[in-house]
């Protein structure tokens, strides 16, 4: 650092300040700062600061997959937020609840300002670990009885609004294609409303099969197979993504089955798959972008005067395309 500032003709406060807190410094001051270290090669000693200040500027956040384009949003919405407020993001994949475990005791390690998960299901051994360390916690894409504070999407408003656009369309032997892992709440918690939603149709609430793999192509053929399985005259389905419920519009074209006059899919998320695909998925659209960026606003208004909201509604959209 008094490299640096040796090389800027600056204090070395200026040099910590144009890194740590650049609206401290004046904008020509600042970039000049940068070139030199930009010349000298340096790069903050950001766990110095951990020492002296007992926390980092990171923000953590777990996520189970980075495969599908939500994901990328998402994580899009958080590289931004922490942008935004001069924060770092570190993302660390976490598909399981020990992987999800693992993820907090490092975020802990790291003295991490903030950290964002993914759903409110979560191993006791992890709940309890958050709890003891103070650190600000914000669980997305679901609402409800959050830990600390929450953003996300009323889901079982959406498995509603999909139940009911087949029903408005005349189909009546609905399917919901699920996945029962532990900690998959946000999956988990779409069967009990869809029976629900049959029950007041009228029509059959058992016609539901689970996946292992929500995000996987082989889902589909997999997810049919069953479904028909289970009853032959099945004329609608709702599946738990966009990859499922593609790579099932792929199956049906491989067996001559016809999408949507036989047999109608909705997927989930409105992946870019959803829209370039041939016929076109009609898909729950949530918002990722909204809820990473918005997570991100959270964690820095905590504790704030005035902060109030412990949960945000990013909202759903039911997209309607040509498969159903």
């Amino acid at each position: 650092m008094q490299d640096v500032a040796d090389a800027a003709n600056v204090s070395a406060m200026t040099v910590s300040n144009a890194f740590r807190h650049p609206h401290r410094v004046q904008e020509a001051t600042r970039l000049k700062v940068l070139e030199a270290a930009f010349e000298l090669g340096y790069v903050p000693n950001l766990a110095a600061g951990n020492l002296a200040a007992g926390k980092s500027r990171v923000i953590g956040a777990a996520v189970p997959s980075v495969r599908n384009s939500s994901f990328y949003k998402y994580v899009t919405g958080l590289q931004e937020g922490c942008e935004a407020h001069g924060h770092k993001l570190i993302v660390m994949l976490a598909d399981t609840m020990r992987q999800e475990r693992e993820a907090v005791e490092t975020f802990i390690g790291l003295r991490a300002a903030g950290i964002v998960l993914i759903g409110n299901d979560h191993d006791p051994a992890t709940v309890d670990l958050l709890g003891k360390s103070s650190i600000p916690l914000v669980e997305s894409w679901l609402l409800g009885e959050p830990l600390d504070m929450a953003i996300g999407y009323h889901i079982d408003e959406a498995v509603r609004a999909a139940c009911r656009h087949h029903v408005a369309a005349g189909r009546r032997r609905i399917a919901l294609v699920g996945n029962d892992r532990p900690g998959t709440r946000r999956f988990r918690e779409r069967p009990p409303v869809f029976r629900d939603e049959m029950r007041r149709a009228g029509l059959p609430d058992n016609l539901i099969v689970d996946v292992d793999e929500p995000h996987g192509f082989s889902s589909g053929p997999q997810a049919l197979d069953a479904l028909l399985a289970l009853d032959g005259e099945i004329d609608a389905v709702i599946c738990p993504t966009d990859v499922v419920a593609a790579s099932m519009v792929f199956e049906c074209a491989r067996r001559g089955i016809d999408v949507p006059g036989r047999i109608a899919i909705i997927g989930w998320g409105d992946y870019e798959i959803a829209s370039t695909i041939s016929p076109s998925l009609t898909t729950v659209k949530p918002h990722p972008w909204e809820m990473g960026h918005g997570a991100i606003a959270m964690l820095m208004e905590n504790g704030s005067a005035g902060h109030s909201q412990r949960t945000v509604d990013t909202g759903f959209e039911l997209i309607v395309r040509e498969s159903g």
